[in-house]
């Protein structure tokens, strides 16, 4: 099935979701003829991604249970608790309370009290993207967006952080696919 959104939008773009639906974007005039041209001008992309999603959910580990989620939050958080206290000295600020949770969204979030957040997954995740995510984090209280300031930060104080965050966007699906 093939869902079409119009919108005040110039351009024409073709969506496959994580169900295998298609989305297409097209602007508020284009005719059903041109989208239909344009679908079928993508055909092959459209037919390889949709492999590729099938094939991705085939491989989908089973999801989590809320006592697997909290038997992996107790498990993570001696090692977090080390690392954040570890990493907060060498970056030399202060934090306040730090909260482990299972989220679907984030691998880690600051507030603007210097309050951390992680996610429970992390204990599934390799050491060097927990202290990763956990330096991504602490820099966010010296700089609260993704500035050059911030990540000029993140590099000087964890310097192989493209490879940990390659593998977040890699094989962190995966992980976060088992919270329901």
């Amino acid at each position: 099935m093939i869902k079409t959104i119009r919108s005040k939008r110039k351009t024409i773009s073709v969506e496959i979701t994580r169900d295998a639906e298609i989305i297409v974007r097209a602007p508020i005039r284009m005719s059903d003829a041109e989208i239909r041209a344009f679908l079928d001008s993508k055909n092959a992309w459209i037919d390889k991604h949709i492999a590729l999603v099938k094939k991705r959910k085939s491989d989908e580990l089973p999801c989590l249970s809320q006592n697997e989620l909290r038997a992996l939050a107790e498990k993570l958080k001696p090692t977090l608790l080390l690392s954040v206290g570890r990493y907060a000295k060498m970056i030399g600020v202060c934090y306040g309370r730090i909260t482990i949770r299972a989220q679907r969204t984030r691998w880690g979030s600051c507030s603007q009290k210097g309050n951390l957040n992680f996610n429970c997954l992390l204990a599934l995740a390799p050491q060097n993207v927990l202290e990763y995510v956990v330096v991504h984090e602490l820099c966010h209280i010296r700089h609260m967006d993704h500035s050059e300031k911030f990540w000029s930060d993140v590099e000087r104080y964890f310097p192989e952080y493209k490879s940990a965050r390659s593998w977040l966007k890699t094989d962190g699906t995966a992980l976060i696919n088992r919270i329901k």
